[in-house]
């Protein structure tokens, strides 16, 4: 029996290229085969709110009888944005069917599988299941979780260090590794950072949206360069004086009052916020405090690690929380993976 592994790993390469543009809505490739098993048409789900990939597949053929359409995630039933993708694959004559893994969304899971099979079309998979999670592991949890993916960025030496006593990091990691780092930055919705990170860096972070968290509204919001494009959200105590607020002129700026937890703003009111504001993945960038406060909630870590040892107790630390008495109290992540960037490595880390 054919196993489509090969025809599964092309739709998956196929879905990343519209990676930053489809949220909140998956990542999905489809390539239709013909009765001898040749690709005759692929399709993409190129950006939130366009045709899914097996319309936009099926669409290049005026008939597919008896063909195979093989793609990552379980196709739609229900009407949204778009058409149900289940109605134009009848509709098609596909005889058969091949999905990575089901659709997680609760108005589809399984659903679409059954109305295929009640089709008469033949239904195989899951196939290459695990590559299919990971790569839509942000659509996932909003969808089993209702939260916010959460990912944070480091650059460190050997011992960890993001900087040196007195503040200098620049530059730890090289050009290759800096470069890897908006490539990872363009995979989410938002980045985000702190005040002591602007006020210490004045980091430009040029991205279409921005989180910070500033709970004594410290930073200067004329012209900071983090502040000069793009959309952003600045979390601030709400017990802030507003004269502050009054005098800020820059409409990019949504200033949103936050509660606090232990004199620190509450991290579990942000990421419920950024979701209710369709933030559907964030990835911190800051200092190793505000780092550590988002262990808890923290699905990935991407890790640069250059061959340097700053060897400086009084260095500054990628994650620099409470102590812990226990090893067996850490943190625990697994390693998903790791790249090289000569003469830099990084190491991915999941749940």
């Amino acid at each position: 029996m054919k196993t489509y592994i090969n025809e599964m790993k092309k739709c998956i390469k196929l879905a990343k290229l519209a990676q930053g543009h489809t949220s909140p809505n998956p990542m999905v490739g489809c390539i239709i085969l013909n009765k001898s098993g040749k690709i005759i048409a692929t399709g993409i789900h190129n950006k939130y709110g366009e045709f899914h990939a097996e319309r936009n597949a099926l669409n290049k053929l005026e008939d597919a009888t008896d063909c195979t359409l093989v793609v990552n995630l379980e196709p739609c039933v229900h009407q949204g944005k778009t058409p149900p993708c289940t109605d134009i694959i009848i509709e098609k004559g596909i005889k058969r069917v091949v999905y990575g893994m089901k659709d997680p969304n609760p108005l589809v899971s399984g659903k679409g599988l059954e109305k295929l099979k009640e089709a008469g079309i033949e239904v195989i998979g899951p196939v290459l299941k695990k590559e299919c999670e990971v790569l839509n592991e942000v659509f996932i949890k909003n969808q089993t979780q209702n939260k916010t993916f959460v990912a944070i960025k480091t650059a460190t030496t050997i011992d960890g260090k993001i900087a040196t006593h007195n503040g200098d990091s620049k530059w730890i990691t090289s050009s290759k590794a800096r470069n890897e780092v908006k490539y990872i930055r363009r995979r989410q919705d938002a980045i985000l950072t702190s005040a002591k990170t602007i006020i210490a860096d004045n980091p430009t972070m040029e991205f279409k949206k921005k989180v910070v968290l500033d709970r004594e509204l410290k930073t200067d919001f004329e012209n900071a360069e983090i502040y000069k494009q793009g959309e952003i959200y600045v979390f601030y105590n709400s017990e802030q004086n507003s004269k502050i607020l009054n005098q800020v002129q820059n409409d990019r700026i949504l200033f949103i009052p936050t509660p606090t937890k232990n004199k620190k703003l509450n991290i579990e009111f942000v990421l419920d916020k950024l979701f209710e504001l369709g933030i559907m993945s964030v990835l911190v960038e800051a200092g190793g405090e505000i780092n550590a406060s988002f262990l808890p909630y923290t699905d990935k870590i991407y890790q640069f690690i250059a061959p340097k040892l700053l060897a400086d107790n009084s260095g500054k630390s990628c994650f620099d929380g409470s102590k812990v008495n226990k090893i067996a109290d850490c943190t625990q992540f697994k390693i998903e993976n790791y790249a090289l960037y000569p003469p830099d490595i990084l190491i991915t880390y999941s749940r």
